[in-house]
């Protein structure tokens, strides 16, 4: 995958604000962005700032939380703009292989639907590697990629970003950054440029920690009664937490009280997100195994309340 640098990439304040630039770039008002839910928090806010209707599809644990092409087919009408593709996913850590990509492309065939992919996880994927929308040929003209440094090199704070795609696009885009921004920090372009010539050994040796964690927790959650599917990218688990009998908010906040660990309600991510919870794994061991043990605890006292009728 390969582009123009002068004229196909622009540089950002972090990935956050190459999807902002990307949504108003792309939308007029009234257009529809296709969402899938759960996902990261932004999209349909900054669809709304830009005029345009989010419409959330929500993605099923049974999917694994892929999108799947007839998810997809029933969600698409005449104002259908832009397509999100958040893979590797925040919050359920799901990914997107080339065969999954390949039939969304067939869905999008003879539309002009644009796919906004957002790959800020794509270092972080396990026992496969990250495919884009953009590497394939059906499907390069129409993405507009959304990258950064804050996941794959432990770079957050620092406000890096970039956005890669179609130099009609990238220019308008451009234009705004400008406008607006002028420029990334000279001083985490400095950085950026030290983690691209001299971080990959870097990168693979926090893809294996993660990957032992992501084992060790998935593991456990399943053991204690919770079901947890087997994420493959990103740094977090979405535990099933419908068998307690408990909303997402109300375990969050009494595993929070009784416990003092904090999780957060799937409910926060969109439609598809209740029931679940989201736990990161961007802790150290000692931290995540303390944790488990005091979810543990608080399950088995939930079960016993219950079973006395108190919970």
């Amino acid at each position: 995958m390969q582009y123009d640098y002068a004229h196909q990439i622009v540089v950002t304040v972090g990935g956050s604000e190459g999807i902002d630039l990307a949504l108003r770039c792309l939308l007029n008002p009234g257009d529809e962005v296709i969402i899938p839910t759960p996902s990261f928090v932004c999209y349909g806010p900054l669809t709304e700032m830009s005029g345009g209707v989010p419409k959330y599809l929500e993605l099923k644990v049974e999917n694994k939380f892929r999108l799947t092409p007839e998810e997809l087919r029933a969600a698409i009408t005449p104002n259908t703009k832009v397509l999100v593709l958040p893979f590797p996913c925040n919050p359920t850590g799901g990914t997107m292989d080339r065969q999954d990509l390949e039939a969304i492309a067939q869905v999008l065939e003879g539309t002009d639907i644009m796919v906004l992919s957002d790959e800020i996880y794509a270092e972080l994927t396990y026992g496969q590697r990250h495919v884009s929308p953009a590497n394939l040929t059906s499907l390069k003209d129409r993405t507009v990629v959304v990258n950064g440094f804050s996941k794959s090199h432990a770079m957050t704070g620092w406000r890096m970003g970039y956005v890669c795609g179609p130099e009609p696009v990238i220019q308008q885009m451009l234009k705004l950054h400008q406008f607006g921004i002028m420029s990334a920090p000279t001083t985490s372009q400095y950085a950026a440029v030290e983690a691209m010539r001299n971080g990959d050994p870097d990168i693979e040796h926090m893809r294996e920690e993660y990957d032992r964690r992501r084992r060790y927790l998935v593991e456990n959650l399943n053991r204690i009664g919770l079901s947890c599917f087997e994420p493959k990218g990103a740094f977090y688990v979405f535990p099933d937490i419908r068998s307690t009998g408990l909303s997402s908010e109300e375990f969050c906040e009494r595993f929070l009280m009784e416990e003092k660990v904090a999780v957060i309600p799937g409910s926060a991510f969109g439609p598809g997100g209740e029931g679940f919870v989201r736990a990161c794994y961007a802790a150290s061991m000692k931290d995540i195994a303390e944790s488990v043990a005091r979810l543990d605890n608080f399950l088995t006292n939930l079960r016993r309340k219950q079973g006395r009728g108190e919970g």
